[in-house]
């Protein structure tokens, strides 16, 4: 059974993004919270599992995703690009079809989940 509350070190971990950032995002108004009788932040489970996009996983195999806040959309043509900024100062960024975007209804500042599913990936150093 989960938490119905978390303190902001554990809701920071759950959403995979640092202390400082959850506190940015406090102020900035991207995540709800509120304080404890000790006047610590604690956010509630439905606001972690809004922001993970939880509900939105049913009938997908991906393991790999990357929770995040959109922060551009570009649509050109029938092509769209989205970016979407997940523990900073990492960011994600997709090719989809403008159709995708329009059905998804996705706006800077709102969050986003990038996932990513392939038979394999490189990487450079």
């Amino acid at each position: 059974m989960t938490k119905p509350t978390y303190t902001a070190a554990e809701a920071s971990r759950t959403l995979g993004v640092s202390l400082d950032t959850l506190r940015r995002w406090d102020r900035s108004g991207r995540i709800e919270t509120s304080r404890d009788s000790r006047n610590r932040r604690i956010v509630s489970a439905a606001e972690i599992e809004r922001l993970r996009g939880e509900s939105a996983r049913d009938g997908l195999s991906a393991r790999n995703r990357f929770h995040g806040i959109v922060t551009e959309v570009t649509i050109d043509g029938l092509m769209a690009q989205v970016e979407i900024q997940v523990t900073e100062p990492t960011r994600v960024v997709a090719l989809v079809t403008r159709a995708a975007i329009e059905e998804l209804g996705l706006k800077p500042g709102m969050p986003g989940t990038a996932i990513v599913k392939a038979t394999s990936v490189m990487i450079e150093g």
